[in-house]
Parts: structure tokens; sequence; C-alpha cells
């Protein structure tokens, strides 16, 4: 099944593509990589889902705005290449995780977009990751997650 008729058949519609907030592409492509920038929890509307996890965010919660994240990452790899058929691995992942100092469950949180990922792509889903937590984000968001993808002809 083609990751479109994936993130259909999961209830899933791409994503209008936000301007970037500062001076930098929402993606740069070199030889068979293309590099996306950070994204956040945007939804459909604009709007931003903004807090800190452990105070005012659950993780369960933080889980479904990374899974957000990941819809947003690839609603910009889409209209990037065209076709997500394109894709022949998910390289990599970088997430980050607005928490309390507190906090160590950054890994359960950014599986919200790597789980999103191996249910589009399957096994070329699966990626190498890193996880952080942080003190704040831009406009107090609660993830921001950029990627790596590998693309075929």
């Amino acid at each position: 099944m083609s990751p479109l008729m994936q993130l259909d058949s999961l209830g899933l519609k791409m994503l209008p593509i936000p301007r970037p907030i500062a001076n930098f592409r929402n993606f740069i492509r070199t030889g068979s990589l293309i590099f996306i920038s950070g994204q956040g929890p945007r939804q459909a509307d604009g709007s931003l889902h903004s807090g800190k996890v452990g105070m005012d965010v659950s993780a369960d919660v933080a889980y479904e705005h990374a899974r957000l994240t990941g819809l947003n990452v690839l609603s910009v790899l889409a209209d990037a290449v065209g076709d997500l058929g394109r894709v022949t691995q998910v390289v990599k992942l970088l997430g980050f995780v607005n928490a309390t100092n507190d906090f160590a469950d950054h890994s359960a949180v950014i599986n919200g977009c790597s789980d999103l990922f191996t249910a589009v792509f399957g096994e070329i889903g699966q990626h190498a990751r890193s996880a952080i937590g942080v003190s704040s984000l831009p406009n107090n968001i609660t993830v921001e997650i950029e990627a790596i993808f590998e693309l075929g002809a």
C-alpha cells in the first residue's frame, strides 16, 4: 500500500505547509537525501500546541503532539518531492521535547512520530533517532522534530 493510502487508512490528511518563522527553508535536498527543518505540532487551522511537558501537558498528550508533528514533517516532504512513494528510507529523526527539568520520558513522547513513520512506510520507516529534552522551544511548542529521508528516482 502506498504511503498516501496508509495515511488515508489512518484517517490522516496532509496539512498546509507553514512558512518558515525565521531565515531558513523548510527543506534542503542534496543528492538522494532531503533534510526537513524542524516542524512543530501545527494543526490544519495553523494553531500550535504549546506548553511544558511534565507540567502543562502529559506525556500521553505530547505523544499525540509528536504524531501531529510527524504529519507536518510528511506534509513538507510531500510538498517538496511530490510523491511519498519516492522515499527509500527514513534515515534519522531528531526530536526535541519542551519539558520540565525532572521529566525523563522524552523517548516515549517522540515515539508518536516514530510510530507514525513506521505505520506509513513499513520497514523503511525504521530510522536512527535522538530524543532530547529542552527548557524551551519557539512559540512554547511542546515538541519540535526534524528529519532526514533518502529518496529514489
